[in-house]
């Protein structure tokens, strides 16, 4: 009986009591009857606008580094280290790491120590007392439903959701930043058409003065002359301004000195045709590489462990406590060791009667989960829906461009033409300066139609992610 009552012989039953504990949470935590956490997505078997890959492609995590505009590529730098929103989206990053790891401390025992010392002189005459003592005090919640283990996985899942919305925070400023870029480099060239057509104005409006004192026209039409000249005028003072606001709202997001900017975009040069991005040829394949869609799928997740939660709160619930101290008494002649341990005790708590608090928070976890359901199959929607639109705004704008560059050649040619006729008398400045005006006007169209493509290449970058790769499982 002694050595059945030794110290081995205690910690054997309690390794043995441990591992069958264990044993039953890990069996147990199969029994909870969770909603699927994975739903489908609902997205089409394939495209119906056509995909623009009249050459070569590029893949979108490389995509600004590979349009060859190292000023470009610097402020979404910038703009992506001063945005509040990506700062905010990295706070919530950690915040959620945070839940994370107190969610996964739940799955394993706690455990805290003390220790005291004292020394006194409790009567007079006796020797003095010396006490030292030192303990251990584990406690641990067994997972006998599993309801822990959803909670870990769901802290999991809101890990990686807030990770994909820190990247879709990325792509929003990226965007934001490429859309005010590529305005002002295409303001400042409506800025020097305008520029040009206001010169010509006012040489035409010269031209018909001096025709009108000549009683070749009415003082009438030279009037409309000088007024369309002030129009001119007034067209090129707003499309300065334009020009001004893009580059105050590129130092906005930048954070960049304003002279710094603009020396920058003095300097640089015009930007290139911009490399068209892959896209998927399975839809399915293109809507999980968004951040919103990801985010939407783990939130579905996260509520079906919502769901778990609250059915745990009808269910019984196990906990263990168990502690080791250590004491020794010092007092003249005596020492004596008080050392002690407990195992237990293994407390068995079933909820009876709670009003209904219980059935009403399973009912709302339950509308939550299907909402998160209906709000992810949304959101695939939706990233089917841009994604469509941006091709269709893609094949539109590559037939306009075509017919406007081909007007734009044709005036060319009739201004050269009109030119040759001047300088040889059979055409007046005032027919050549209509027939610039005229040339000036069908290359704004083509300019502004080249914008409205890169715009549209940005939405579809947008649209497509921009480069998000999903964690691995």
């Amino acid at each position: 009986m002694d050595s059945m009552r030794s110290p081995t012989y205690s910690l054997i039953c309690r390794s043995l009591l441990l591992t069958l504990l264990a044993a039953l949470t890990a069996c147990g935590a199969l029994n909870l009857p969770l909603p699927p956490a994975q739903v489908p997505a609902l997205a089409p078997s394939a495209w119906q606008a056509p995909l623009p890959h009249q050459g070569g492609v590029v893949q979108l995590s490389q995509w600004w580094q590979r349009q060859g505009d190292p000023l470009l590529l610097g402020l979404i730098e910038a703009a992506q280290k001063a945005s509040p929103t990506v700062s905010q989206a990295l706070s919530r990053i950690a915040g959620a790491r945070a839940t994370q790891a107190q969610a996964n401390a739940v799955l394993l025992p706690g455990l805290s120590a003390q220790a005291s010392a004292a020394r006194g002189l409790s009567q007079p005459g006796m020797p003095s007392t010396a006490t030292l003592q030192g303990g251990l005090m584990a406690s641990w919640e067994l997972d006998v439903v599993g309801a822990n283990r959803a909670v870990s996985e769901a802290t999991n899942a809101q890990v990686q959701s807030t990770q994909a919305q820190w990247h879709d925070a990325r792509v929003s400023v990226a965007a934001e930043v490429a859309h005010l870029y590529f305005n002002l480099r295409t303001c400042h060239q409506l800025q020097n058409l305008a520029r040009q057509d206001a010169d010509s104005q006012q040489e035409t409006a010269r031209l018909s003065g001096l025709s009108a004192d000549a009683g070749f026209i009415s003082a009438t039409q030279a009037g409309l002359a000088r007024a369309a000249a002030a129009d001119s005028r007034a067209r090129l003072s707003s499309q300065s301004a334009q020009c001004d606001a893009h580059i105050k709202a590129l130092v906005s997001l930048s954070a960049l000195p304003e002279e710094d900017l603009r020396r920058q975009l003095a300097a640089s040069a015009t930007t290139a045709a911009i490399a068209p991005p892959a896209v998927a040829l399975v839809p399915a394949s293109t809507v999980a590489q968004r951040p919103d869609v990801y985010s939407a799928e783990r939130s579905v997740q996260v509520a079906a462990a919502a769901v778990g939660t609250a059915m745990a709160q009808g269910l019984p619930r196990l906990s263990l406590n168990g502690s080791s101290g250590a004491m020794r008494v010092s007092s003249g002649a005596l020492d004596q060791d008080g050392s002690t341990w407990s195992f237990g005790p293994l407390a068995l708590s079933l909820p009876l009667y709670d009003a209904g608090q219980r059935e009403a928070t399973l009912s709302a976890s339950q509308a939550a989960y299907q909402s998160a359901v209906l709000v992810y199959q949304s959101t695939v929607r939706q990233a089917v829906r841009e994604v469509e639109e941006a091709l269709v705004q893609l094949q539109s704008l590559q037939d306009r461009e075509k017919d406007a560059d081909l007007v734009q050649q044709s005036y060319a040619a009739a201004l050269a033409a009109t030119q040759t006729r001047q300088q040889q008398g059979l055409s007046s400045g005032l027919d050549l300066q209509e027939a610039r005006r005229a040339a000036w006007a069908s290359q704004t169209s083509l300019v502004s139609l080249q914008l409205q493509r890169k715009l549209a290449w940005v939405a579809l970058y947008r649209a497509l992610g921009g480069g998000f790769e999903p964690a691995p499982p």
